[in-house]
């Protein structure tokens, strides 16, 4: 009998910090499972050892932010049977995405010694902006379980097995007492999807949006609560201007409060 061979693995790298690609590899024991039954055909954070596509599957961390990556994602795009963004940066532009309220140009003479070498995009933005994603698994960084989880749905065909409740339910999962509730302490939780184990509540604090958005989000009136607990706009504007500030609802919601 031919032995059948085996879906072939990409990992890529745009604007990012690499700490999902980092978080597939903290997988360690699990990751050699993963490799058991994967072809990892072109994970530069891994190996030195590149091959060309096309590819199965392919995960991608990290924003667009210069031309060049914005014609480098079309042709992964291409190489790739599924396309996955992991990671804030990927799927909302990630903490990079703040730049998008300003003049990048201001920050060139700041920032870098020759500004006249770099060639940059005027914002930060999404894979999604540019390609069709075929699945978003969101976090700063991802939950590696959750990875595990993605990798192993779509090799089975079936659909992954992600919640899409908020950080709230974690909380009471977790049985932590709510700290907005309890102590008038500011939480995104309410609005920001669930993976992180409500590990910011367990230490007293509020949650800073990591996930994202979570869906039917309902940020107008968390943002009017933050105000009845003391918050000024400006504090309000900022609280939704984090890791995820270029998510949708996150955005409008910041924008509304903006002097």
């Amino acid at each position: 009998m031919k032995k059948m061979a085996k879906p072939r693995l990409a990992v890529w790298k745009f604007a990012s910090c690499d700490g999902c690609q980092l978080s597939l590899l903290d997988c360690e024991d699990e990751l050699l499972a993963v490799a058991d039954v994967v072809e990892i055909a072109n994970f530069a954070e891994a190996s030195r050892e590149i091959q060309p596509g096309p590819y199965n599957i392919s995960l991608v961390e990290g924003s667009i932010t210069t031309p060049h990556d914005a014609e480098r994602i079309h042709k992964i795009r291409r190489d790739s049977g599924l396309l996955i963004t992991i990671g804030a940066c990927a799927t909302s532009g990630g903490i990079q995405a703040l730049r998008n309220w300003k003049d990048v140009n201001e920050f060139f003479s700041l920032v870098y010694g020759s500004p006249h070498f770099i060639e940059t995009l005027k914002k930060s933005t999404p894979i999604s902006d540019h390609v069709f994603v075929d699945y978003e698994l969101r976090g700063c960084p991802v939950n590696k379980y959750q990875l595990l989880e993605v990798l192993n749905a779509f090799l089975n065909q079936r659909k992954p097995n992600i919640f899409p409740h908020s950080v709230c339910m974690e909380c009471k999962a977790n049985k932590t007492t709510c700290i907005m509730v309890a102590k008038g302490i500011p939480c995104m939780g309410p609005v920001t999807h669930s993976g992180c184990g409500a590990l910011c509540q367990s230490f007293n604090r509020g949650s800073f949006g990591c996930y994202g958005p979570k869906e039917a989000t309902n940020t107008n009136s968390l943002g009017g609560h933050f105000k009845e607990l003391g918050m000024s706009g400006d504090g309000v504007m900022r609280i939704f201007r984090n890791f995820n500030a270029s998510a949708e609802p996150f955005r409008k919601e910041s924008e509304a409060h903006e002097k």
